[in-house]
């Protein structure tokens, strides 16, 4: 498909509150990608489980997401107002919450590439910033890397600036990831350069090379539409038009 300079991404959270619905989530995580696959102007996505909390290979059954890449904001618009799959997923999930943002930076491969495209629509009086970090962990450092993450996830939890956080992953133990949103760029920048737990992490990745694929990216959020725990996260994001 083809895509261009107006190309986002949006992440989709579905909370589940009983067993029947936590089944369903759980049988959906296969049989979603026929009608995904299927989806007009959909360049790319990822089916996701999460884990308890942040970073974790516990699995959290009551919480499962969704990120897709769209050739345009129109064809999103489309989807999540006329597609099938999504009233689907309406209906057998207690509640939904879906984020709108535009990359602002792609480092890495995911499955093999790079799916993401550098926004040129980005709102300079936005100031908000949401980060995946996504790794497939090497089969003989899972152990050790298991045993390492809650030291290096610590300050992520307790920094003033972080507004959401949730440990994703594609296939248990192995694919993971961390979608964040803070209030700023600065926010972000002193987790990342002044945690000393967190710059310890990055020098024991880089030690150890325990990562067969990884990728860092950034994005501007846009819009966001749905609840979470009863309220949207980011109700701010109305002052910014994009």
């Amino acid at each position: 498909m083809s895509m261009g300079a107006d190309q986002i991404t949006t992440l989709t959270f579905f909370k589940y509150s009983n067993v029947k619905q936590k089944l369903w989530a759980f049988w959906m995580m296969q049989f979603a990608h026929s009608p995904l696959s299927r989806t007009k102007g959909l360049h790319f996505y990822k089916l996701f489980g999460s884990g308890r909390v942040g970073f974790n290979p516990l699995p959290d059954w009551s919480v499962y997401g969704l990120l897709q890449v769209w050739d345009n904001e129109e064809k999103a618009n489309f989807f999540f107002a006329h597609s099938n799959l999504m009233e689907r997923y309406r209906k057998n999930s207690t509640e939904q919450w879906t984020l709108y943002m535009g990359n602002i930076s792609a480092k890495g491969k995911w499955a093999g590439s790079n799916p993401f495209i550098k926004s040129s629509a980005q709102n300079k009086n936005n100031p908000f910033i949401s980060v995946i970090t996504r790794a497939t962990i090497k089969l003989r450092w899972l152990i050790k890397f298991w045993k390492y993450v809650p030291t290096s996830r610590q300050p992520l939890a307790n920094n003033k600036g972080l507004i959401f956080t949730k440990g994703i992953g594609e296939a248990p133990f192995f694919q993971m990831a961390t979608f964040s949103i803070w209030q700023d760029k600065q926010s972000l920048m002193d987790f990342a350069y002044h945690s000393k737990a967190h710059r310890k992490a990055i020098e024991k990745t880089r030690q150890l090379d325990w990562y067969s694929e990884e990728m860092f990216c950034r994005f501007q959020p846009y819009k966001s539409f749905g609840t979470w725990n009863g309220t949207d996260p980011l109700p701010e994001l109305k002052t910014y038009l994009r």
